[in-house]
């Protein structure tokens, strides 16, 4: 099979159009479908079926998509590795990471990072982990910082912290002075969260139901993690967020948890990459450096 027709397939198979593949590949579409054609040819089968106005892969087709893929990342790979050889501490990276780590991690390992590799470039992307685990799988990130999961076959993650999402609102709401320790007495309050999906506004949302409450009423909801604290303590809104926000180095005046039993969700922050794929030295030694943060210490749930 042929590297280019491959490539051909991919957009194609990711457009669901072969006038739209034939745009962005600039390439005719009678081209295109010689490509497919050969490939039908060598796979023995059709790798594609119409679909109203477009077409859709068949079941041969998602399969070879599938090989296609590991194919273009194994070149991929080896061209890095190659251009790697003697560059030393070098290149660009691309890290994936939750906010939390990006907060309260990243800053010293990155400045690590810089003192010994100053030529390296690094890419950063902030996310959710169900933004970027697909990013991961994608290759269009090659690090990732978040939180461990139970489906990571196929991935190296190492440990770094233990996380503790908690209730938290300012120092001045009422739940203090009213002495609130059960979720039934916050069932009239507003909220700041994330949107649903998020895996800690699920754990929130079931962990109500599962007491028979209805779910937290959200007055603002919002993927701007990194912005909840310092709102929190604005208004008189309860939010849910890691505890590092209300201890040691990283504390925000005026914020203060709120002791409710059983709501608080435990995670773990995990580094992690492809266990297959080509890790650049420069990448290689980011990994290293998270690792070395985790062994001396640095926990996002504890004072420093």
């Amino acid at each position: 099979m042929d590297l280019r027709d491959l490539r051909y397939f991919e957009t194609i198979a990711e457009l669901q159009h072969l006038g739209r593949a034939s745009a962005r590949l600039h390439r005719t579409q009678p081209a295109l479908t010689s490509s497919i054609h050969r490939l039908e040819a060598a796979c023995g089968a059709a790798l594609f079926e119409k679909a109203g106005r477009g077409i859709r892969l068949t079941e041969a087709g998602r399969v070879l998509l599938k090989w296609a893929q590991r194919m273009r990342f194994d070149v991929e790979d080896a061209r890095r590795e190659l251009a790697s050889i003697g560059s030393g501490l070098a290149g660009h990276v691309r890290l994936g990471i939750v906010p939390t780590a990006a907060q309260f991690l990243l800053p010293p390992v990155a400045r690590q990072l810089l003192v010994e590799a100053p030529g390296v470039t690094l890419h950063t992307v902030v996310g959710l982990i169900d933004t970027l685990k697909p990013r991961l799988l994608a290759g269009e990130i090659e690090v990732m910082v978040g939180t461990e999961s139970a489906d990571d076959a196929g991935f190296v993650s190492q440990l770094l912290a233990e996380d503790e999402i908690v209730i938290a609102a300012s120092e001045q709401h009422h739940v203090f002075r009213d002495g609130v320790t059960t979720l039934e007495a916050l069932a009239d309050c507003r909220w700041a969260l994330q949107p649903p999906g998020a895996p800690t506004r699920d754990w929130l949302d079931h962990t109500f139901e599962r007491r028979g409450l209805p779910r937290p009423h959200v007055q603002v909801e919002t993927t701007m993690l990194l912005m909840l604290p310092a709102l929190i303590v604005q208004t008189g809104l309860l939010s849910f967020i890691s505890r590092h926000h209300l201890q040691g180095p990283g504390r925000i005046a005026g914020l203060q948890e709120v002791p409710i039993r059983d709501a608080t969700m435990r995670r773990r922050l995990v580094v992690t990459h492809h266990a297959q794929r080509f890790l650049s030295p420069a990448a290689q030694r980011l990994v290293a450096l998270f690792g070395e943060s985790a062994a001396q210490g640095v926990d996002v749930t504890t004072p420093a």
